[in-house]
C-alpha cells in the first residue's frame, strides 16, 4: 500500500491518502489536548499505544459483528483504514457519572446510574462540541432516521462487548466516545478506542487509568497508558 499526500491533521491523529481511493493510513501522534485544545501537552509514546490498543478493540468489536473502518496495522504508528463519509456527530455511553456529566448536572463523580445514558454531541471544537440530541440531528440532516438507529443499536453492542471485555482485564469502563461513518450506505465505527477516548478505573482502588491523568495533572500519564496497553495486548 503506497502512501501518498497529507489528508487532513485531527489532535491526535493524521489521515494519508493511499494509491487506493477507498483507503487511507491513519498515523497516530504523541501529541495530547484537553478542553477542546485549550490545554496542550505531549505523551511519550501515546501514539504507538493508541494505535496497538485500537486495533486489538477493532478486531475484537469486528469478530463480534461491528463494522470498523479498521483493515490492518501497517507498523507501530499507522494503520490501514477505509475511507468513510463521517457524520458530523460523537457519540457517548456513560456507565458510570463521571467528568461533564458530573460538573454539568452537579453530581458526584462516580455514582452509579440505573441505567447505561447515551449522549449526542456536535463535532465541532469552535463550539466545544455542544450536546445535541434525536431532533437536533435529523432536523438539522446529520443523520437519518434508520442511520441513527443503527448508530444507537452499534453503540449499545459495543458498550457490552467493552464492558466485558475491560472487566476480565480488572478495568471499569466508565465512560468512552465514539464516532462513525458510512461506507456503500452502511454505518462504520471509525476514529479510534484508548485512554484518549475512554474513561477507565482500576478495579478496587478506583485509580484513574486514561487521560484524566494528563486533565487533571495527576501524574503517570505514560505509565496508565502502558498499563492499559500490556492489559489489552497481553503484551
Amino acid at each position: 500500500m503506497e502512501k501518498r499526500e497529507f489528508m487532513y491533521e485531527g489532535k491526535a491523529k493524521k489521515l494519508y491518502a493511499t494509491d487506493d481511493p477507498a483507503k487511507m493510513i491513519q498515523y497516530f501522534k504523541d501529541d495530547a489536548s484537553a478542553f477542546n485544545k485549550k490545554k496542550l501537552g505531549t505523551v511519550t509514546s501515546k501514539g504507538i499505544v493508541n494505535n496497538a490498543i485500537s486495533e486489538v478493540l477493532f478486531k475484537h468489536l469486528e469478530d463480534n459483528g461491528v463494522p470498523t473502518h479498521f483493515l490492518e496495522r501497517l507498523d507501530e504508528r499507522e494503520m490501514l483504514v477505509w475511507k468513510l463519509d463521517m457524520l458530523p456527530i460523537e457519540v457517548i455511553i456513560r456507565n458510570i457519572v463521571a467528568g461533564s456529566m458530573a460538573k454539568r448536572l452537579g453530581l458526584e463523580e462516580g455514582q452509579s446510574l440505573s441505567t447505561t445514558i447515551l449522549e449526542f454531541c456536535y463535532k465541532c471544537d469552535e463550539l466545544d462540541d455542544p450536546i445535541i440530541n434525536d431532533y437536533h440531528i435529523l432536523a438539522l440532516g446529520y443523520a437519518t432516521a434508520e442511520e441513527l438507529a443503527e448508530i444507537k443499536r452499534l453503540t449499545f453492542r459495543i458498550n457490552d462487548l467493552m464492558t466485558a471485555f475491560f472487566d476480565e482485564r480488572d478495568l471499569i469502563l466508565v465512560d468512552f466516545k465514539l464516532e462513525f461513518g458510512k461506507r456503500d450506505g452502511q454505518v462504520v465505527l471509525a476514529d479510534e478506542i484508548c485512554p484518549d477516548t475512554c474513561r477507565f478505573w482500576q478495579k478496587g482502588s478506583l485509580e484513574k487509568m486514561d487521560k484524566d491523568r494528563f486533565r487533571r495533572d495527576l501524574g503517570g500519564v505514560e505509565d496508565a497508558y502502558q498499563e492499559v496497553c500490556r492489559r489489552v495486548t497481553g503484551g
